[in-house]
């Protein structure tokens, strides 16, 4: 099977919509769950075909917190920080990932498997402190356990595909 091209996958993504202004925010999430983030050439054809100032779209992408401009990793770490997850334990939990990774919140790992973030809250705060790792919750992880959540998301980790 034949791999498509970045640039095919973006004229996939815009086709599905009308060149109707409105569109565009869909389209852009389409495109952040494709790529893990908007990408400029997107972002640039994406204008074109809705006839709107690129300006407009960029304003929307740094508007959206769902939205990025940056590279994310394959897998997405995302902290909770909220009050619930903050009196937990959140800080140490951040820290953890951090040294486990040797990333920030904002960076992405040299392999590129992972992207680390943290959030005010997750809604699962009977389960703080918690960690959302792509879509799954892992609640009231310890730093014990860290290793093993981020460690399965690796390749051959299990959780990689």
């Amino acid at each position: 099977m034949v791999e498509k091209t970045e640039a095919e996958q973006i004229q996939e993504i815009i086709q599905h919509y009308p060149g109707q202004r409105r569109h565009a925010l869909a389209a852009m999430q389409d495109m952040q769950h494709c790529f893990n983030y908007l990408p400029r050439a997107g972002l640039v054809a994406l204008a074109e075909h809705m006839h709107c100032p690129l300006v407009q779209l960029y304003s929307m992408a740094t508007f959206y917190k769902a939205l990025s401009l940056k590279p994310k990793g394959r897998h997405i770490i995302k902290v909770c920080d909220g009050t619930a997850c903050h009196i937990k334990g959140s800080m140490s939990m951040i820290d953890g990932v951090q040294r486990h990774l040797k990333i920030s919140p904002g960076d992405v790992s040299a392999d590129g498997q992972f992207s680390v973030e943290t959030v005010n809250c997750l809604g699962t705060c009977a389960l703080a402190p918690v960690l959302l790792v792509d879509e799954k919750h892992f609640g009231k992880v310890t730093l014990g356990q860290l290793p093993q959540v981020i460690d399965s998301y690796k390749p051959g980790g299990g959780n990689d595909g």
